[in-house]
């Protein structure tokens, strides 16, 4: 036999045993007839030479046939279970193929051991490993871009399987299965779960399932968990939903997922570390994505959360647990501003209401972040708006001291009387102490950010406590003179309850309001036992509120000349009182206080509480039935428009009418009762609000009267001095500033007021120095 004779036998035996030399996997070689044949590659020492043949070919075989059939099967589709079946069919028949390698793995594994190099076959010391690993590659680089679809579609078609497994098992044959969404009669539950877990197992197998379903799994699950957190928790802020939701992580999504790890199994192998790591990051990776998508939601209703406090107590502390979890801090923060900005800040909100959200978004956030981090950050736009509106400081006042609901403030005043003797307890906590969260303002004491209470943080808004003391005198004075029965004992009780709040000092002008009412009713009956007063009023009755000029608020200044009856009245009362005090006498603001009259007109009798210039005004109309605006004009010394404003009043109530342009007329009897129609009662309910506009001068024209004291001063120091600089204005004037409230200046509320001398030419301001104009 020649030596080519030879090699051509050697040839024909290395591809019997091997036959993926010639693009086949199948063989009849024996083991015995493949031992022979190792020995004859091992003899002619080509046994390296071989090896590397054969994985050339494989790698070949596997690319040119496997992986383009297993790749085919996925085409597009809508249908989920058609997806669900493409994925099972490839996954089915690609793990046929790769069994069909075995025999030929088995044989280059015995010819690789026989090798010296020790060459890694495709990166792995073992040819089973090595072959995996190529086959990994091969797939992923032929990876078509759609792929993603088939996947999704049969883990979603298992996943319903799974999670409805239990649900509806006894129901009849008319009801759709909602795991396979056919009739119960053509259920399908049984096949899905049979397939799945078949087709886990060989992914597992081929190493395949995280290079191929990972991602997808990933995602899926990712949307189930929006899904779930969406369809549990939308809405609903009075129940705590964490335990629930990772409740149904661990049973459902993570039990699921074990399965899909295990082949069917509920628990991974003991002795499988592998195993036991993916499921173990898979769980860290979907808790951490459960928090941070259910904190996002909670993020985007926190606005209805801290409306609805305490009640959304459980959602809030959800938010808290799930805040030291995630990295969601800034997001709140910014969601929140934008949200307390976008439906609070603007002019078609009250005070009230922006107040009410703003002391509830305080509660809420202290209790989400006791560091008050959050709370400052958020709640600083909410601050620059309120300061910006005029009628804030009235109603903070106002909701002090409200009876009922909305009275919020009102409570928390009454907490800090019985808080006042908590300051030892805090200190013997300090072992409780946590440091500032990274995002807290460092130059920001957190001692004070904690401290400050609810009402201290609307005081801080203007940065004053007078402000909010000068606004309750006003109130109170508003109260005391518009009640025709004044209940002192409650009045009282609020005014010691901010004094524990504001100090005594602040408020002992409004003690000094309420000591004039208990002394009015006093002295009133005094007089009224005055046998002369009695005797010159036999119709009429006059009961006086004896005011402390200096203690209260300044009136509004307006004019009104009462009849000669009353002022005669008024007169009588005077002397009596002058009688019974000796050196002391009454100046009598004509139109402040409430007049009870009757008034019969035809068969109609009302019996009314008005204002002395309503009820001036109808006298006017007993003594002549035909007034022009003109003519009371001059009677009652009150500007035309004011008249023109007020005489309204008897008009809805049906009394007085317009009988040509500016000339009022009496109703007479039968017109009276005619006049007398169904909205009588809403006219009424208009005109008494008129009647209870505030008698005190606004706050700005007491502000104006307050600095204008000091014009006098200013005046006298220019005029001794030549020229002076603010600073030393502002030095001076605080030696004379008198004890009451309000006439404290700040260096900015001068400057404002200097200026407003300089635009008219009272004041020359040259080089930092003001000074009197040359006359």
């Amino acid at each position: 036999m020649s030596k080519k004779e030879d090699l051509e036998v050697y040839w024909n035996k290395i591809n019997y045993a091997f036959p993926i030399l010639n693009g086949t996997l199948y063989s009849d070689c024996t083991n015995e007839e493949y031992e022979e044949i190792q020995e004859m590659i091992v003899s002619l020492g080509i046994q390296i030479r071989i090896r590397d043949l054969i994985l050339i070919h494989i790698e070949k075989y596997l690319r040119q046939h496997v992986v383009p059939s297993f790749w085919s099967k996925f085409i597009k589709s809508d249908v989920e279970v058609k997806g669900f079946q493409l994925f099972k069919t490839a996954v089915s028949d690609l793990y046929e193929s790769v069994t069909n390698f075995s025999g030929i793995l088995h044989k280059l594994t015995l010819l690789n051991n026989s090798c010296s190099d020790n060459m890694p076959i495709f990166g792995e010391k073992d040819v089973l490993l090595g072959f995996k690993q190529l086959l990994r590659a091969t797939l992923l680089a032929q990876l078509p871009l759609e792929f993603q679809y088939i996947i999704y579609f049969f883990y979603k078609v298992s996943f319903n399987v799974f999670d409805n497994e239990y649900e509806n098992s006894d129901m009849g044959d008319d009801v759709m299965c909602s795991g396979c969404w056919n009739d119960y009669s053509d259920c399908n539950c049984a096949y899905i779960v049979k397939v799945f877990h078949d087709t886990n197992r060989k992914l597992m197998e081929l190493q395949l399932l995280e290079r191929l379903a990972g991602q997808v799994l990933t995602n899926f699950i990712q949307m189930r968990i929006e899904s779930h957190i969406q369809k549990l928790c939308t809405g609903t802020f009075d129940v705590s939903h964490i335990a629930f939701l990772e409740n149904w992580l661990d049973t459902t999504v993570m039990s699921w997922l074990t399965r899909i790890y295990c082949a069917g199994s509920s628990k991974p192998p003991p002795d499988d570390k592998n195993v036991q790591n993916a499921i173990s990051k898979f769980k860290q990776k979907l808790s951490y994505y459960l928090y941070h998508s259910y904190t996002k939601l909670r993020i985007d209703q926190l606005f209805n959360i801290i409306i609805e406090y305490p009640d959304s107590q459980p959602a809030v502390d959800d938010i808290k647990l799930c805040l030291d979890k995630t990295d969601l801090r800034p997001t709140l923060c910014k969601n929140l501003q934008t949200a307390l900005e976008t439906r609070l800040l603007h002019p078609g909100v009250n005070t009230s209401e922006i107040l009410t959200a703003y002391v509830s978004t305080i509660r809420t956030l202290r209790h989400l972040d006791p560091s008050g981090v959050i709370l400052e950050t958020v709640t600083k736009p909410v601050r620059n708006y309120l300061r910006n509106r005029e009628d804030t400081v009235r109603s903070v006042v106002s909701s002090l001291t409200e009876d009922g609901a909305g009275s919020e403030l009102a409570e928390e005043l009454a907490k800090f009387a019985g808080e006042g003797d908590d300051e030892n307890d805090k200190e013997d906590l300090w072992d409780e102490w946590n440091p500032d969260p990274v995002d807290a303002d460092p130059k920001v004491n957190s001692g004070d950010r904690k401290a400050s209470d609810i009402i201290s943080m609307l005081v801080n808004v203007y940065g004053s406590k007078e402000l909010f003391v000068n606004e309750y005198r006003t109130l109170l004075a508003d109260r005391l003179l518009a009640q025709s029965v004044i209940n002192t004992e409650k009045e009282i009780r609020y005014l010691e309850l901010l004094k524990l709040r504001f100090g005594e000092s602040q408020l002992h002008f409004c003690e000094v309001m309420l000591k004039d009412v208990s002394d009015s009713k006093r002295i009133n009956a005094l007089i009224h036992q005055d046998n002369n007063f009695e005797a010159s009023n036999d119709k009429i009755t006059c009961n006086g509120m004896i005011l402390s000029a200096q203690f209260w608020p300044p009136f509004k200044d307006e004019s009104l000349e009462l009849p000669v009856i009353i002022k005669q009245l008024l007169e009588n009362y005077t002397k009596s009182f002058e009688a019974l005090k000796g050196n002391r006498t009454l100046s009598w603001i004509p139109h402040l206080g409430n007049v009870n009259i009757e008034i019969e007109i035809g068969v109609k009798k009302l019996e009314l509480t008005v204002s002395p210039f309503n009820a001036t005004l109808i006298m006017h109309f007993q003594d002549k039935p035909e007034w022009s605006l003109d003519e009371l004009h001059q009677v009652m010394k009150v500007p035309v428009t004011i008249l023109r404003r007020k005489i309204t009043y008897w008009q809805s109530m049906g009394l007085i009418t317009e009988k040509s342009t500016d000339y009022f007329v009496l109703v007479d009897g039968s017109d009276a009762n005619k006049s007398n129609v169904s909205t009588n009662q809403v006219q009424e309910m208009i005109c008494e609000d008129e009647e209870a506009e505030s008698v005190m001068a606004s706050a700005h024209d007491q502000r104006e009267g307050e600095l204008q004291v000091f014009w006098s001063y200013i005046v006298g120091m220019l005029t001794n001095l030549d020229s002076l600089p603010l600073d030393r204005i502002h030095q001076m004037l605080k030696m004379f500033a008198s004890q009451a409230p309000g006439t404290e200046c700040s260096l900015q509320e001068l400057r404002q007021f200097l200026d407003t001398k300089v635009r008219t030419h009272q004041l020359v301001l040259q080089g930092g120095m003001y000074k009197l104009p040359k006359t």
